[in-house]
């Protein structure tokens, strides 16, 4: 009985009352899932746009989860450094739409196909590609976004 939420007691029971921690939580729940829908179904076009030949670098899911990394890079500058946004824009678009966009499951068996098809080199540089491009994404997202608020301001 940490949670703010929790420790009031059923007085029928004399157990802690987890209907108002429910109502808190249901509308995160909600638009994080409504996010994951849209971010899955936007990865999904992609890769119907960009098919991926059999044995062939994943380049749909590469660029995909190197776009999401540079988006939520500066996705987050905004909400903390300029916008006070709603408290479910963050879980809305950060967890569920680029959370459903990027993509570590398909990376996973991107990897595992290519090993399976015999080109454990490729598999393993598009393991690092893609850790590196998405790290770097993210970084550059960042400090172009910092460096645009900041010549912006008077």
């Amino acid at each position: 009985m940490t949670a703010p939420e929790t420790e009031s007691l059923s007085v029928r029971t004399g157990r802690p009352a987890r209907r108002h921690a429910w109502r808190a939580q249901a509308p995160v729940v909600a638009v994080v899932a409504l996010g994951g829908v849209i971010g899955a179904f936007g990865r999904y076009a992609a890769s119907l746009w960009w098919p991926t030949p059999p044995g062939g670098f994943p380049w749909a899911t590469f660029w995909t989860n190197v776009v999401g990394c540079a988006v939520i890079g500066v996705f987050m500058v905004v909400i903390t450094d300029v916008w006070a946004a709603h408290r479910l824009v963050r879980p809305f678009f950060g967890t569920g739409v680029l959370g459903g966009f990027t993509t570590f499951s398909t990376y996973a068996v991107d990897i595992q196909r290519l090993t399976d098809s015999g080109r454990p080199g490729t598999g393993l540089a598009y393991l690092a590609a893609t850790l590196c491009a998405a790290l770097a994404a993210v970084w550059l997202a960042v400090t172009a976004a910092r460096r645009v608020l900041k010549w912006r301001q008077p």
